[in-house]
């Protein structure tokens, strides 16, 4: 049933970096990158990333500023700080070798359910479905299962597949199963347009067959979501080559990365705490200002440059410090180095 599919993924993706020489290791790496980012980007980044920790000890011996800086182009660097957390996990519990029982995988830090089944499919080639949107989608699709996405559908498509529902030839593999599914999810079967007719399966899809492709799997009830208006200072001090700024904590947005001293002119959401209000008056008119956006805010930022001294009237904080404006060796926040290019352009 899948040997077409299959054939059709080796013919056109084959070259993707991480599909080559694969491991559990780079198995891990690879699919923790690949979640919440495009195939180009992770193309992009992937063999550089794997130059600097090759293995799960040199990834376990960094720190936490060491691996967000090799990381820096990805984003959402909480994957980042994931991955590193699970090196150190394998190393302390496993000696350093990711271990293929289900249950000892998503006992390590980093790895939930998805993550270890990728590890075990595609990783160690073991009968496993690694269900991610692309493969919820395909899958549901191929079996003509309506239900809604989510773990009761996942619930679903994991008892179908270990009823044999998706069984593959002695000749083949469960990697190469896997890696197709995210294939067609990718390019034919995407959740909004589907190309049915290029599709290698469309004869054995009962989606296909039913005439209404994109009605399988249902979508949940989605809340509209309401974004709030949010104005910030962003506060430029620098000091011959340094930057003023700070470390963004664990429960602060970006957390782990250097931000410039920020505050709140206005905010249509009250609760807002991420930074300090600016208590300052500020003629806002002539400050060259850019747009940004993050989880439900959509913000307008202004820059201000100021002398170490005069910052001294907007806080007395002692969490602000001097760092490099080397982009190389400092993990500025997008929102700074969007500050640099802004001023550089004034």
């Amino acid at each position: 049933m899948f040997t077409n599919l299959i054939n059709w993924s080796k013919d056109n993706y084959i070259n993707l970096p991480w599909r080559d020489e694969r491991s559990l290791y780079t198995t891990l790496v690879s699919e923790i990158m690949l979640q919440q980012t495009t195939v180009s980007t992770v193309r992009n980044h992937y063999n550089r990333f794997l130059e600097t920790y090759p293995t799960v000890e040199k990834l376990a011996q960094s720190t936490e500023d060491e691996v967000c800086m090799a990381w820096k182009g990805l984003g959402y660097y909480r994957r980042a700080r994931n991955l590193r957390k699970a090196a150190i996990d394998i190393k302390e519990k496993y000696e350093g070798i990711i271990p293929l029982d289900y249950d000892d995988l998503v006992s390590i830090s980093g790895i939930g359910d998805y993550t270890a089944n990728a590890i075990l499919s595609i990783g160690a080639d073991q009968k496993a479905l690694a269900i991610d949107a692309n493969i919820e989608r395909v899958v549901s699709r191929i079996l003509g299962i309506k239900s809604k996405k989510g773990p009761k559908l996942h619930k679903i498509l994991k008892q179908r597949f270990e009823d044999g529902d998706l069984n593959i030839k002695k000749t083949e593999s469960y990697r190469d199963l896997n890696e197709a599914f995210m294939d067609l999810g990718r390019n034919f079967c995407q959740a909004r347009k589907v190309t049915c007719e290029l599709c290698p399966i469309r004869k054995s899809c009962e989606a296909f067959k039913s005439g209404e492709p994109l009605s399988y799997p249902e979508s949940p009830t989605v809340k509209t979501a309401k974004y709030y208006d949010l104005k910030l200072l962003r506060v430029f001090i620098k000091n011959r080559k340094r930057i003023k700024g700070y470390s963004k904590s664990e429960k602060e947005w970006l957390a782990g990365q250097i931000e410039v001293p920020t505050f709140v002119i206005n905010s249509e959401d009250e609760s807002l705490k991420q930074y300090p209000k600016l208590t300052k008056k500020i003629d806002l008119e002539k400050l060259p200002k850019f747009k940004t956006s993050i989880t439900k805010y959509k913000i307008t930022n202004y820059i201000v440059t100021l002398t170490d001294k005069e910052f001294e009237s907007f806080s007395k904080s002692k969490k602000y410090q001097f760092f490099t404006q080397d982009e190389t060796k400092t993990n500025f926040a997008t929102s700074a180095t969007k500050v640099f290019k802004k001023l550089n352009e004034a």
